[in-house]
C-alpha cells in the first residue's frame, strides 16, 4: 500500500527530503501561494504547527503557481516572504505543480486517495490533506476551510 512515506520532495532550500522521515507524524499537506486571497491562512497553519508540533504533528507547505499566477516568486523569495510575514517555521518545499502531467507524484497520489469535488483535481491554493501517523490520507479540506477548523480532526489523529 502506498503512503506519504513512499515519496521524496525537494525542500525549499534545495535539499532532497525522504518523506519517510515523517513516519509516526500526523501531517497536513497544503499547496500554498503568497499572492492569494487565502494567503493569510499561513498564520493559521503556523498556529496549528505551534499548538500540535510537540505531540507529533507537522504542516508541509508546497508552493504552487498553477492558480492565477499567485505564486510567481523563486523558492528563496517564497521562503523569505513566509518567514517575514507569517513567521512560518514548518517545512516548506520547492514550488510544484499539483495538477496536470507535471504534477508532483505526491499530489498525483493524494488526489487518487481523496478525489474531492471536481474529479480529483486541486481546484485552488490552500487545499489541505490530513495524513495519519502511518502516512495514509485521512481527509481532504477545501481551500476555504480555515486551519483552526481542522483542530478536532488533528486531535483525533494524534490520539
Amino acid at each position: 500500500m502506498t503512503s506519504l512515506h513512499d515519496f521524496k520532495a525537494t525542500a525549499i532550500d534545495g535539499q532532497e527530503v525522504d518523506l519517510s522521515s515523517y513516519d509516526g507524524t500526523v501531517v497536513l499537506v497544503v499547496n500554498t501561494a503568497s499572492k492569494c486571497g487565502l494567503t493569510p491562512q499561513y498564520q493559521g497553519l503556523q498556529e496549528l504547527y505551534d499548538t500540535y508540533g510537540e505531540r507529533g504533528f507537522t504542516v508541509l507547505g508546497f508552493p504552487c503557481d498553477q492558480f492565477a499566477h499567485q505564486e510567481p516568486g523563486t523558492d528563496d523569495e517564497i521562503a523569505t516572504f513566509c518567514e517575514r510575514n507569517y513567521g512560518v517555521s514548518f517545512p516548506m518545499f520547492a514550488k510544484v505543480d499539483v495538477n496536470g502531467k507535471e504534477a508532483h507524484p505526491l499530489y498525483q497520489w493524494l488526489k487518487k486517495e481523496q478525489g474531492g469535488l471536481i474529479g480529483g483535481a486541486i481546484k485552488w491554493n490552500f487545499t489541505k490533506f490530513l495524513l495519519g501517523r502511518d502516512g495514509s490520507v485521512l481527509d481532504r479540506y477545501a481551500p476555504t476551510t480555515e486551519p483552526a477548523k481542522i483542530s478536532d480532526d488533528i486531535e483525533k489523529a494524534l490520539g
